[in-house]
């Protein structure tokens, strides 16, 4: 069968992805960023998955606020970089995997949660930083990103949004799902967004490190707590931005000890502040 062997956890700041594709990654200001991120290319090396199922937010390319899904999975063979009203991101097109992702569908709807099935979109800074700071900056055109990926997006742009307790349920929901696809396959989860940010009003540029923290030290050890943090915490701790982090319990959910298993190894803790103006937090878990 299919199995969650990893999670992964990371902001997606676009600014990160500028800063990659301008060639800026040595620059003094940047440096201290991709640094906590060598440790996680290497893993990523010797722990390359079948599928990654990447938990990300869509900021206005493929969806408007015409139409708003709380969760749509992408059931797509393949996936254009967006355009975000700079041009597209020079990286390659992203390969999805339509069999295994209609599966998830077909189980995770079984199971009571109603998805939206997107068989044509395209992809912006949401999910493609998170590939590039953990796979690495690839050729647009020769290069390719090293496994297929779905893309599962939440809505976090709009209100209303989903609960963390939502989300955690949803993670487990997914596992479950994964668990009962016939092919062997090695699957990672990865959670983006975040950490916090404010980008407007009279407190644009908050940021908490201590929030931040004790988020990554429940995702950690407590998850069940985490995903008891109600929508006014995060907005008044975390910044309106902050509720990016609800994406997260969808991948912590969807982690083995949450069905009985043994706490997952802890194999890379990362937090920054600042990129652009958003604290950075990264976490690897091994099953």
């Amino acid at each position: 069968m299919a199995r969650i062997t990893a999670s992964v956890y990371t902001s997606h700041v676009p600014a990160i992805g500028a800063a990659l594709d301008l060639g800026k990654t040595h620059e003094p200001y940047w440096q201290p960023v991709f640094k906590g991120y060598e440790y996680s290319k290497q893993w990523m090396k010797e722990n390359k998955p079948d599928v990654i199922f990447l938990v990300y937010n869509d900021h206005a390319t493929a969806f408007s606020l015409d139409i708003i899904p709380t969760f749509a999975i992408g059931t797509a063979a393949e996936y254009q970089p967006a355009d975000e009203g700079w041009g597209p991101r020079p990286v390659p097109k992203v390969i999805g995997h339509p069999e295994l992702a209609s599966h998830i569908a077909q189980s995770v709807i079984q199971q009571d949660f109603d998805l939206t099935i997107v068989n044509k979109m395209d992809v912006d800074h949401g999910l493609t930083v998170p590939l590039s700071l953990m796979c690495g900056e690839q050729d647009p055109v020769k290069g390719a990103w090293p496994c297929p990926v779905i893309p599962f997006a939440v809505n976090v742009v709009q209100y209303p949004v989903p609960s963390g307790r939502r989300c955690f349920n949803l993670g487990q929901a997914i596992r479950k799902a994964v668990e009962s696809y016939d092919e062997d396959l090695k699957v990672h989860i990865w959670g983006t967004g975040g950490m916090s940010h404010q980008l407007q009003g009279p407190r644009a540029g908050l940021i908490n490190k201590d929030f931040d923290n004790r988020f990554l030290d429940l995702l950690e050890t407590n998850p069940a707590a985490a995903a008891d943090i109600p929508h006014i915490d995060y907005v008044r701790e975390a910044g309106s931005e902050g509720i990016e982090l609800v994406m997260w319990l969808i991948a912590r959910g969807a982690m083995a000890d949450v069905a009985g298993g043994p706490l997952p190894k802890v194999k890379h803790r990362f937090f920054h502040v600042p990129a652009s103006n958003t604290a950075v937090g990264h976490l690897i878990l091994e099953n």
